[in-house]
């Protein structure tokens, strides 16, 4: 099971910051874990994505240099750090977990899905 939970509010202005985390139970220190995005309108988008042990990381292009994937293990957490954020990164939050060790942004990698948290970038 994987439940999402924001920090920090989910409105903020442009150029603020926010912090999502996001839960998940069983062998959570196994799994590779993603972030995924779903603007209104939209199809669902890979924003970022962290192997088992936390040491390879990937992000999508419009988000490298603000975004910041990182995992604790021993709290079964896996966080994104969102600074410098902008109008264009309003969208319903995702983080997935997937059974397999490897980083992916393919969404048909991962097996659980959190319930998703909706971020709002004012101008």
């Amino acid at each position: 099971e994987v439940s999402c939970r924001r920090l920090g509010g989910g409105l903020v202005q442009a150029g603020g910051s926010l912090r999502l985390s996001c839960a998940a139970s069983g062998r959570f220190h196994t799994y590779a874990m993603g972030w995924f995005r779903q603007a209104p309108g939209k199809e669902r988008d890979f924003v970022a994505t962290i192997s088992w042990i936390g040491g390879t990381t990937d992000y999508t292009d419009s988000v490298k240099g603000r975004f910041t994937i990182s995992r604790d293990n021993a709290k079964n957490t896996v966080y994104l750090q969102m600074n410098s954020l902008k109008p264009e990164d309003t969208a319903v939050y995702y983080c997935a977990a997937s059974r397999g060790a490897s980083i992916s942004t393919m969404q048909k990698a991962y097996d659980y899905w959190g319930q998703g948290t909706q971020v709002t970038v004012s101008s």
